[in-house]
């Protein structure tokens, strides 16, 4: 039985960090995903801010999920979204104003940032505290992993760098247009091309794996 709850409990993980990843599967919050991911600081700073009010919003969703009126459900979850929201706009803001800077008016803007509400609606307001803890924790890792996808790959192409650390020597070319907003459409499209082969590639597998079976 253990067991099993605890496959249960990775499955719900993985779901949110590959199967239905919110940037290259459900292709949602693309805002922050377009606008932030010109460096990896900045696609890290957002990714963990992004997390921190997904889980605890989530988290406070459904220990209230038999309280909060139905009809008034929506404006309640964005009233806590928006509570967690300020408080990573103040820290980040004490602990560095150059990256509040960055990142710019995309903080506050996670209050409106479809995983979260979504995540409160689908699952956080049907789903056990500890249920939606998992989810919310694999849908925050995910969305993290897809912003650090797109940074990297801008910032090294676009600055010759990675966190401010110079890889590629002074005789590289930068490619300034990774650092502006086409870059960051250029880096997504690869990116949603090589997920998608990924995901083609896997379900022929289970297709011959399941033929192979039926036939023997």
């Amino acid at each position: 039985m253990a067991q099993t709850n605890d496959a249960i409990t990775m499955d719900t993980f993985l779901q949110g960090v590959w199967r239905d990843n919110p940037v290259f599967v459900m292709l949602l919050g693309m805002c922050p995903v377009l606008a932030v991911t010109n460096s990896v600081m900045n696609a890290l700073a957002m990714g963990l801010a992004t997390t921190f009010v997904l889980i605890c919003s989530n988290l406070l969703v459904s220990l209230l999920r038999n309280v909060i009126p139905k009809a008034v459900r929506i404006a309640c979850y964005i009233t806590i979204i928006a509570t967690f929201v300020t408080l990573v706009d103040y820290v980040i803001q004490a602990i560095s104003l150059q990256l509040y800077n960055a990142l710019g008016a995309f903080i506050q803007l996670i209050v409106v940032n479809c995983i979260i509400l979504g995540r409160a609606e689908a699952y956080a307001s049907k789903h056990t505290p500890f249920n939606t803890l998992v989810n919310a924790a694999g849908m925050g890792v995910g969305f993290t992993f897809a912003l650090l996808c797109l940074g990297a790959v801008r910032e090294l192409l676009g600055s010759g760098s990675l966190l401010g650390v110079s890889l590629l020597g002074e005789g590289f070319q930068p490619w300034v247009i990774m650092l502006l907003p086409p870059g960051g459409f250029f880096v997504l499209g690869g990116w949603l091309l090589l997920f998608n082969w990924r995901r083609q590639r896997r379900g022929e597998k289970i297709i011959v794996a399941e033929a192979h079976h039926h036939g023997g």
